[in-house]
């Protein structure tokens, strides 16, 4: 099927933005949230893939073959500098708290069985602040010193908690790929994903509970960009035996390799700037 087949809606934004809301409303669509979503924030974090990358460069001299590449970059400190020294920077990368949005704060209204939040700040727990039904799944680095597990639960409390916890949270915050509050847990470097990747298509690495409220649902993804092969791997497996029905927001162009991967989840594509629709569906919501 050639790229240019990607569903692409084509009716009124109005229309579909109140259709996306009841689907968010029901429980058939799931928050899918990339650092798009945290870029509507007044912030100073980084909320790209690029800018972290910039700002991990800014305080490392790295090698030509690590600039511009969050990845490698953290690879290289890790490799050189020691985990514990890439821990300390993604921390301080992530040390400014993010204000919740409006849309974060619409979701936390909504409440739904599960959002997933692929950034790593904390705005989404900020906005869950005033709830006590909630609860929060981070994935954690097996390179981290003593760590052999692939995730950490934590309550509405920020307390750790055994993941079989979950079973009795109204909403799950799940964040595949780490979180900078209440611990620091960062997946970042390229050894942290080859740990991951081996398993993951065996679904090793995803919480029993994520398997659970995903099934009968499709995911909204927003804010999020595929254009890295380990991104559209975490979106496919988490995705993955899901109720279908998947809707993507996005502006600007679509990579080839994109453009496959969206024909592979069959995602409707909504063709709309993120601060618009994320500003009205919260009004919806």
């Amino acid at each position: 099927m050639p790229a240019s087949a990607v569903k692409r809606t084509s009716v009124d934004f109005a229309d579909v933005t109140a259709g996306i809301a009841e689907r968010l409303k029901s429980g058939t669509l799931l928050p899918f949230l990339g650092p798009g979503v945290t870029a509507l924030s007044e912030t100073t974090v980084p909320t790209s893939h690029e800018a972290l990358a910039a700002w991990l460069g800014s305080r490392v001299a790295l090698p030509r073959r690590a600039r511009g590449n969050c990845w490698a970059a953290a690879q290289y400190i890790e490799s050189f500098r020691h985990r514990v020294t890439l821990d300390r920077m993604m921390a301080d990368a992530f040390a400014h708290p993010v204000p919740p949005t409006p849309l974060h704060q619409a979701i936390a209204r909504l409440a739904p069985a599960m959002v997933v939040d692929t950034w790593y700040d904390a705005a989404l727990r900020s906005a869950f602040a005033g709830r006590s039904d909630w609860g929060e799944i981070q994935a954690a680095s097996r390179a981290a010193p003593g760590e052999n597990r692939w995730y950490r639960a934590y309550d509405c409390t920020g307390t750790e908690c055994a993941p079989a916890m979950a079973d009795g949270w109204r909403t799950l915050i799940y964040k595949p790929h780490g979180c900078v509050t209440p611990f620091s847990n960062f997946l970042i470097s390229d050894a942290d994903y080859v740990e991951v990747l081996t398993e993951i298509d065996i679904q090793t690495p995803i919480p029993d509970t994520v398997k659970t409220r995903r099934a009968g649902s499709g995911f909204l993804f927003l804010g999020c960009r595929f254009h890295d092969q380990s991104l559209r791997t975490y979106a496919r497996q988490i995705a993955k035996r899901s109720g279908g029905g998947h809707v993507v927001v996005i502006d600007g162009e679509l990579s080839r390799n994109e453009e496959r991967f969206l024909l592979e989840l069959d995602a409707s594509v909504v063709r709309r700037d993120l601060a618009g629709f994320a500003a009205e569906l919260a009004e919806r919501l």
